[in-house]
């Protein structure tokens, strides 16, 4: 962050803490690809990491849909002396951090040693497995006999659970994985985890299919 001004250290992690942590309202910037109106998004943490003249080293973690750019000229505003952003890192999201990071050369030469040579070493290391993006999430697992139906878009109803986790809440967003813990779907829940434990109902309401039907067939 580049402050138009300087500010005083301690001013700016007080206005940063009082005004940019939690719940916030934000306006989408001029050129974005959403609709302009304001939009609630949680801030998680926002922490300074160096301060360098007008210059601004921090890390900071929203939910998906915040704008940085547009939270640091909110910042300027809110400090009334302005800001703009003048780099930005991204080092997380969702499960994936920069410790599985790889250059598009590195990927380049695995793709050409597997096409080549029947190689697939450096490839298996660098293209993880779909349930990777699915780790932090809450999970459930289903009968081999209902994962067809899942494939093509049906909800999956409680007959059709295995096992679970216990930690599920309505309108929580799953991961629907077969026995064998391959991803399925994702849905959105549609009673929590007791509930599931029951002997009816709509358990999950599914909103993407990653498995190809007929892979389960019957």
């Amino acid at each position: 962050m580049h402050l138009h001004k300087e500010v005083e250290e301690e001013k700016l992690r007080e206005t940063i803490n009082n005004n940019f942590l939690g719940r916030i309202l934000q306006m989408p910037p001029i050129k974005s690809s959403v609709k302009r109106q304001l939009r609630a998004r949680t801030v998680y943490y926002f922490d300074i990491l160096e301060i360098e003249g007008k210059d601004v080293l921090f890390k900071v973690g929203t939910e998906a849909g915040t704008y940085i750019r547009k939270l640091i000229h909110d910042t300027g505003q809110k400090l009334k002396v302005g800001a703009h952003m003048a780099e930005l890192r991204r080092t997380k999201a969702g499960p994936f951090d920069e410790s599985t990071l790889c250059t598009l050369q590195e990927l380049s030469d695995a793709y050409y040693f597997w096409k080549e040579d029947n190689n697939d070493k450096f490839l298996r290391k660098i293209i993880q497995p779909v349930e990777n993006g699915v780790s932090h999430l809450p999970k459930i697992w289903v009968f081999d006999t209902t994962v067809e139906s899942i494939c093509h878009g049906v909800d999956l109803k409680v007959p059709g659970i295995s096992r679970l986790n216990n930690s599920i809440q309505e309108k929580d967003i799953v991961a629907v994985m077969t026995l064998k813990n391959e991803l399925v779907a994702l849905g959105t829940a549609k009673m929590n985890s007791k509930d599931m434990l029951g002997e009816k109902g709509i358990a999950v309401q599914t909103e993407k299919v990653f498995m190809l039907p007929g892979t389960y067939g019957i």
